[in-house]
């Protein structure tokens, strides 16, 4: 059988291909891709027909959805990802293919071994679904520790969320900044959907906290925000039509 890997991370996609080839003598890796846009011109390339693909969620230029939308693909899918247990019963209920990282040796047998016994064409809206927030107003607040004090926040303080050198930060409308043990997969869907977009794999912003939009080259955008952030909010281009279409309803 012919294996498609699509992963951003190095690190994740070597392992996944060792895994591989150390427990089954029948699966060939014949490409893998770590993006959106790698992923859709090697799957729309004649001749490539894997019979398995395996999917990161997040990718380096948007969410893996986006791939669905822009070919067809009738290939058995398992989606890998670092998603908590929510999100995992999610796919359980939805009957997807799922991969908790890091991989283990013997959940990848049992999810290869559902994939060869069950024939059948991955139902994105049922993908969707799975990571849909379990609450439709959000979480109202989130605890987060500061020296040796317990601060509750409200998520109507809360201007954005952002991930840097492996640590992620809340930052108030104050501009406190505050680290969490949470990673931004989990903490978006915990998030009121209606008020936070995330607009890139490393920021979530608030939509009360955009002050103004500036078109860049590439089809991306700028946004300036308040509090002013230390890095480069910009929205991923693979995202500009949803965001866009957030922030008008």
């Amino acid at each position: 059988m012919k294996v498609f890997i699509i992963e951003d991370e190095p690190i994740a996609r070597d392992n996944l291909v060792r895994l591989l080839a150390k427990n089954f003598d029948d699966l060939e890796v014949i490409g893998t891709a770590g993006s959106i846009k790698e992923s859709v011109d090697w799957l729309n390339t004649q001749g490539n027909h894997p019979d398995i693909i395996f999917m990161d969620v997040e990718l380096s230029d948007g969410n893996c959805f986006e791939i669905f939308r822009q070919t067809a693909v009738d290939s058995g899918v398992i989606m890998t990802t670092a998603y908590d247990s929510y999100a995992v019963k999610a796919f359980e209920v939805n009957s997807v293919d799922y991969l908790l990282k890091p991989i283990e040796p013997e959940a990848l047998k049992r999810a290869v071994g559902r994939c060869r016994s069950i024939s059948r064409k991955l139902d994105l809206d049922s993908l969707v679904s799975a990571f849909r927030p379990s609450a439709p107003d959000g979480r109202k607040r989130f605890i987060v520790r500061f020296n040796d004090s317990i601060i509750p926040v409200a998520s109507t303080d809360i201007a954005y969320f952002y991930s840097e050198d492996k640590s992620t930060w809340l930052v108030t409308k104050e501009d406190s900044r505050y680290t969490m043990d949470q990673s931004l997969d989990i903490i978006y869907e915990e998030l009121d959907h209606k008020r936070f977009f995330r607009i890139s794999r490393n920021c979530i912003v608030a939509m009360d906290a955009i002050d103004s939009i500036t078109k860049q080259f590439g089809g991306r955008l700028l946004i300036s925000g308040t509090p002013r952030p230390t890095f480069e909010m910009t929205v991923s281009r693979s995202r500009v039509e949803d965001f866009l279409n957030w922030l008008e309803d």
